[in-house]
């Protein structure tokens, strides 16, 4: 058995090779030439499976370690009987970390209250799910849209995208790219969405670049009908739009998802599948020794401090969002390096906050999110 596998699918490596023979490749470079005599191939999102590259190819099973999979062609999959997956939810508490990390440094810097503000998630599936929940344990007012929820589960906890767009202070977008149907997301936001938006309203997509259409975008930020924008996720990446990239507060290389957790989870979702597809003798399959943290442990003194000032020491300590900042605006060209050796992030579950005269609300709080706690004297 051959299987095609992207290189920087992370903690692969060594999983596979004792039942088939593993070639790992870059993914923009697979084609299909070298999968004429393989039998499956594990991807990322920069690998386009079309007829283009498929056609005439061996090829039973697709597995993409990643959340979307807008990159596969389904229908041809489907009519064709290759078996596909993608890893839903492999990675939402990552983004649940970048949208924490990216709220608390907006409203530091703009000096007001998360709880005194209304945050709008279009698309609550796993990662819209993990920041409400976020939104919520901070206390802040939070208004669901979510069309395909809401047409299964009846429209009672669902807004219409205008009133997201009219009634929320923060408007967060966590909707796959879907170029189809009813539900087609592709440039859902557009002109006339930032028309409808509530003035100096901020603006965060950490889902797929074509949901937005760049040019509205950019129009809305330099009218100042937009507070400001959160942009991990670009149109045409990696060639990314330049005025965008100046224009926006936070910008970083499509790195949200990017957590030691989320890639480990995401690599085990497929390989588990295509071992169950293609019969192979490994089970329960998870990737072993996870970089740890170099630190591990803080503490914090809760003394004289606000529950939102804890809070957002907490996750900067977790995870500094200006360091990724920092490596796109210095050098953008770089964008699938920064990607590609990305440095080890780890999810809140992987520390332990010491709270020296916390409040018990403040440590359930900060226990809601994930993190360990414990209090010091």
């Amino acid at each position: 058995m051959k299987i095609i596998a992207d290189d920087k699918i992370p903690f692969l490596k060594g999983a596979l090779e004792p039942f088939a023979e593993v070639v790992y490749v870059p993914g923009k470079l697979i084609n299909s030439e070298m999968l004429k005599d393989s039998d499956a191939m594990l991807i990322r999102t920069r690998t386009k499976c079309s007829d283009n590259l498929l056609e005439g190819t061996g090829i039973k099973f697709i597995g993409t370690a990643t959340i979307g999979f807008d990159h596969i062609d389904v229908h041809y999959c489907n009519r064709k009987n290759i078996i596909w997956t993608n890893a839903p939810g492999c990675n939402s508490s990552s983004v649940q970390q970048y949208i924490a990390a990216s709220l608390l440094k907006i409203s530091s810097e703009f000096h007001f209250n998360l709880k005194d503000k209304t945050l709008g998630i279009v698309g609550v599936g796993n990662v819209g799910s993990k920041v409400e929940k976020f939104a919520r344990t901070l206390g802040m007012n939070v208004l669901l849209n979510d069309p395909p929820r809401a047409r299964e589960e009846g429209g009672k906890n669902f807004q219409s995208l205008d009133t997201i767009l009219s009634e929320s202070d923060i408007v967060t977008l966590h909707v796959p790219l879907n170029v189809v149907d009813e539900d087609n997301t592709y440039h859902l936001f557009n002109e006339e969405s930032f028309k409808i938006i509530r003035k100096g309203a901020w603006f965060i997509n950490s889902s797929r670049g074509e949901v937005t259409d760049t040019k509205a975008l950019k129009k809305a930020l330099g009218s100042g009908k937009l507070g400001g924008a959160v942009i991990d996720v670009w149109e045409n990446e990696p060639d990314i739009d330049a005025g965008l990239l100046n224009q926006a507060f936070i910008a970083t290389p499509h790195i949200a998802g990017y957590s030691a957790d989320g890639k480990a989870n995401g690599t085990a979702m497929v390989v588990n599948f295509l071992c169950k597809i293609l019969n192979l003798p490994l089970e329960n399959w998870y990737p072993k020794d996870i970089p740890v943290p170099s630190l591990q442990n803080i503490l914090i003194d809760c003394s004289g401090k606000s529950d939102e000032e804890i809070i957002r020491e907490a996750v900067s300590f977790a995870y500094n969002i200006d360091e990724d900042i920092a490596r796109l605006r210095f050098n953008p060209f770089d964008f699938e390096k920064q990607r590609g050796d990305y440095p080890i992030r780890r999810e809140f579950t992987s520390y332990t906050l010491n709270l020296v005269k916390p409040t018990e609300k403040v440590s359930k709080m900060l226990e809601t999110l994930g993190f360990k706690v414990t209090h010091g004297s």
